[in-house]
């Protein structure tokens, strides 16, 4: 027993990794040593012994189940960049970065990439990775082995020409052929990968075009290689600028940003870009304040702080980044030196590179919104690479590195060095997504293959070993396949672009790690979680980002400057509206409507009117009852003295056409009331101009008798009677005739209603409607008609004298027919000064007290005597008036 304890008393640690769904499953046992204590008790020692025996045994079944790893896993080649096979493809990876000046480039030749690039390699081993996948699966190409030549671009022009003028020479040989016809020209390699970067597309790409042999980027995103007629045999794995554009101008838009910023490297990548966005943000209205470039192939510092003055200076709250990772990283170091804050949109050459995510201070900058292409994890590369350095690990390393192998054959001279500890590399975000791109491409090659090959699950119809098989037969395929990996289809379109898009992505900032969380995706339209956003802001609301702030509604922008969105709000004023916030003016309105300021739309006017509920004409309503009872009582009492000398001294029966006649005109008002019609218009002003006509022309004939009485004392007894009688029936017909007639002219030349509206200039939403007082002459003649009447009579009468010890009628006269005229004397003026509505209440007003003058001045002194002092009601009391007898001047003492 004490045996078996030192057999367990050291437990080896074991960590097993198991990729599920994406998900990481790591467990470990602990290592440590385990002496039992002198002092323990063999029941508790048992029972622990148990426990790990127990852990062992679980541990020794799991490890069983997760170490189990692909057999072709063992057939792993330590050669990372050739593989023979029957039908060789080539790739184009960054596997080293330059080391040397190239502004002191003299020979060809004078050119070094000493500095390994992680990054390129590891796709670079994607590639192999893929390859060898691909030839151990039966059914794919059954019976044929795919093999590969990978080399170093450098990530410079200069660079890749020689591995791409390698790959294009003739199939076993060193050669490159010049002939008349190259249809039947087989070069080493049937179709490329890479390069990564749009830099080196044009560079190689129109010489690659003319063998048609396919070229398929994994990396490369300007929209330029979409011309087919330019680069014939360009296709991607990865989306087209113009895509990128097109998202981050959606994304500007649903988040309101008009005013913004847009850096770019200064290479094809950012160029492109940086003049894509600037023409589509243009379309869509949102302007570019300023635009700037950071240079790659020499120092970036200075220019960067310049670019970093003109965006301070812009003051834009939102900087589109187009660039590559490493002129990504200088601009964002000075931005972190500058403490300055906003939100950057990230374009995917540098949307999640670790040499930006990771710099010191990172986190100050606000916020970061990415676009990244579309990819799925491959779960047997980081195992693959895991077993490939393994393998490395324990080959034997050279003493002396060969000096006689060219860079070309061998980019990377210490990779020999590689072990289990450099697993890590591949297992960075971006390697991980980028890989995919790598994968896909090489995928869709194996699978245009076993269609030209004419391949099932167990043959092909073609040998390439027997049967010619040229790139641009492979071409074609490619432009037709379709390919499903890891839940992805793949096809492309005529201009060689895939069929997937982008994720959108927010880095969030864990104290000093940066975690790429999917916010949304992109294909043809944006699809966006806003929620999941977290903003810099200190609410955490969306920062804006406009030069100015949004118009009103009913308001038009008048632009100010040189950019569309820096503007000035004008109102739209009165008879103009503004419906469509982009238009650049207000529309008037149709002949009819109009609008108010700052109006949406024009409406029809509506028209106001004295209804009966409003207060003033309840008031009028109150007045015209008050001088109607007035009225009644006046005629009542006369009627009851009928007969006596009074009545007959006032007028007679023609007191009680006096009295209806003003009746009549205290009733006819209620037209001017409730709304208008074309028949109350018709009669509204007539109506209150011919009964007052009656009333005075009753008081013209008294007003005669006492001027035959005054002034022809003489012959007044022998006329008076024909004054009473037929002429003063004769005086009061004429009047009321020619009163008629200027009634009738102004109703005939009068329009109506309905034309008065129809023909009205509409420059109003709302309005008092008033009945049309047209022609101003003929109202003018009518109202003047009756003045002329008070007049006439007054003049008769104030200078008639008072008969000693009678009633004084002609002072009841002089007195009303003064009080008629003062009133519509100053009605006049008042009138033409008013508006609509105070025109028809004044005019109201002004006939009410002109009637109620009339009543008060000429009847209530009778009234008051009958009622107060009925004893005067006698022949002698009004003898000069009955009887026609002048009155005689008083004597003087």
């Amino acid at each position: 027993m004490k045996a078996d304890h030192k057999s367990m008393g050291r437990v080896v640690s074991l960590i097993y990794v198991l990729s599920v769904d994406r998900q990481t499953i790591i467990i470990t046992r602990h290592q440590g040593n385990h002496n039992t204590s002198k002092q323990e008790e063999p029941k508790q020692y048992i029972n622990r012994m148990a426990k790990e025996w127990t852990l062992l045994v679980f541990c020794g079944i799991l490890e069983s189940g997760l170490s189990e790893k692909p057999s072709w896993f063992k057939n792993i080649s330590t050669d990372l960049f050739k593989s023979p096979g029957d039908i060789l493809i080539g790739g184009l990876f960054p596997i080293n970065e330059l080391t040397s000046d190239l502004s002191k480039r003299v020979k060809p030749d004078d050119l070094e990439c000493n500095s390994i690039s992680t990054f390129g390699l590891s796709l670079a081993l994607a590639m192999k990775f893929s390859l060898d996948e691909i030839n151990s699966r039966d059914n794919l190409l059954p019976g044929i082995t795919l093999g590969f030549e990978s080399y170093d671009t450098c990530m410079q022009p200069a660079v890749v020409m020689r591995p791409v003028l390698q790959l294009l020479t003739k199939e076993t040989t060193e050669e490159l052929d010049v002939t008349c016809n190259y249809t039947d020209y087989k070069p080493r390699v049937i179709a490329i990968i890479g390069p990564n970067s749009s830099d080196l597309v044009p560079v190689i790409g129109k010489l690659i075009g003319f063998f048609l042999m396919p070229l398929i980027s994994y990396g490369a995103t300007s929209d330029m290689f979409s011309d087919k007629e330019t680069f014939p045999s360009f296709m991607r794995t990865v989306p087209t600028d113009r895509w990128q554009v097109t998202a981050m101008v959606q994304l500007l838009k649903l988040f309101g940003w008009n005013w913004v910023s847009v850096v770019g490297s200064d290479d094809e990548y950012g160029q492109k870009g940086q003049q894509q966005f600037s023409s589509m943000a243009n379309d869509e209205s949102i302007c570019v304040a300023y635009q700037g470039l950071i240079p790659v192939y020499s120092n970036p510092d200075q220019a960067v702080k310049e670019i970093l003055d003109r965006i301070v200076d812009a003051k834009v709250g939102v900087v589109v980044v187009f660039s590559l990772p490493k002129p990504a990283r200088d601009f964002f170091t000075e931005v972190i030196k500058r403490n300055m804050t906003g939100v950057w949109v990230a374009s995917t050459a540098w949307a999640i590179n670790d040499i930006v995510s990771t710099l010191p201070g990172i986190s100050s900058i606000g916020t970061v919104l990415a676009f990244a292409d579309v990819t799925r994890p491959l779960d047997l590369f980081t195992p693959y690479i895991h077993e490939l350095f393994t393998k490395i690990g324990e080959m034997e390393i050279p003493q002396q590195p060969d000096t006689d192998i060219s860079p070309l054959d061998n980019p990377c001279t210490r990779c020999s060095y590689l072990s289990q500890a450099n697993v890590s590399m591949v297992e960075l975000k971006l390697v991980q997504r980028s890989a995919f791109n790598v994968y896909t491409a090489i995928y869709c090659v194996a699978y245009a293959l076993h269609d030209l090959l004419g391949c099932n699950a167990t043959h092909c119809d073609l040998n390439p070993k027997t049967d010619d098989v040229y790139p641009w037969q492979l071409l074609q395929s490619i432009q037709k396949v379709s390919v499903d990996l890891e839940g992805v289809n793949l096809k492309f379109d005529q201009e060689g672009n895939p069929s997937f898009g982008y994720d959108v992505m927010q880095w969030n900032f864990n104290d000093t790690t940066v975690r790429f969380d999917v916010i949304g995706y992109f294909f043809q339209n944006l699809t966006l979680n806003k929620n999941n956003i977290t903003w810099h802001t200190k609410n955490g609301k969306v920062p804006m980002s406009t030069c100015s702030s949004d118009c009103g509604i009913g308001q038009v922008r008048r632009v100010k400057g040189f950019h569309s969105c820096c503007f000035d709000c004008i109102d739209c004023k009165g008879g103009t509206f503004l419906n469509n916030s982009d238009d650049i003016q207000c529309k008037s309105c149709p002949i009819g409507q109009w609008s108010t300021l700052r109006s949406t739309s024009c409406v029809y006017p509506i028209y106001m009117y004295l209804d009966w509920s409003n207060f003033e004409s309840i008031g009028l309503i109150l007045g015209g009852i008050l001088v109607l009872v007035s009225i009644v009582w006046v005629g009542a009492l006369f009627f009851m003295h009928r007969g006596t000398p009074l009545v007959k001294t006032a007028g007679g029966p023609l007191t009680g056409l006096m009295l209806l006649s003003l009746a009549g005109e205290c009733i006819s008002l209620v037209l001017f009331l409730g709304q208008p019609g074309d028949v109350a218009c018709r009669l509204q002003e007539p109506l209150n101009a011919f009964f007052p006509t009656v009333a005075l022309s009753v008081i013209l004939t008294i007003s005669l008798q006492i001027v035959c009485i005054t002034e022809f004392p003489e012959k007044s007894s022998e006329q008076l009677e024909n004054i009473r009688g037929r002429g003063s029936l004769f005086v009061v017909l004429g009047c009321c005739g020619l009163q008629a007639g200027l009634c009738g002219w102004y109703a005939q030349e009068a329009p109506s209603l309905t034309q008065y509206v129809a023909s009205l200039e509409v420059t109003y939403v709302k309005t008092f409607l008033r009945c049309p007082v047209e022609p101003m002459i003929n109202f003018s003649l009518m109202l003047g008609f009756n003045v002329i009447l008070a007049l006439v009579s007054f003049m008769a009468t104030f200078m008639a004298l008072k008969p000693p010890g009678q009633y004084n009628l002609a002072r009841d006269i002089t007195i009303s027919t003064l009080s008629y005229c003062v009133l519509w004397v100053m009605f006049i003026p008042i009138y033409t000064s008013l508006g609509d509505k105070e025109k028809s209440i004044a005019q109201v007003g002004v006939s009410l007290l002109s009637i109620m003058g009339l009543v008060a001045t000429y009847f209530f002194p009778k009234c008051h005597l009958l009622v107060k002092n009925p004893e005067l009601n006698t022949d002698d009391h009004f003898r000069t008036f009955l009887e026609g007898v002048p009155p005689t001047p008083p004597e003087e003492s």
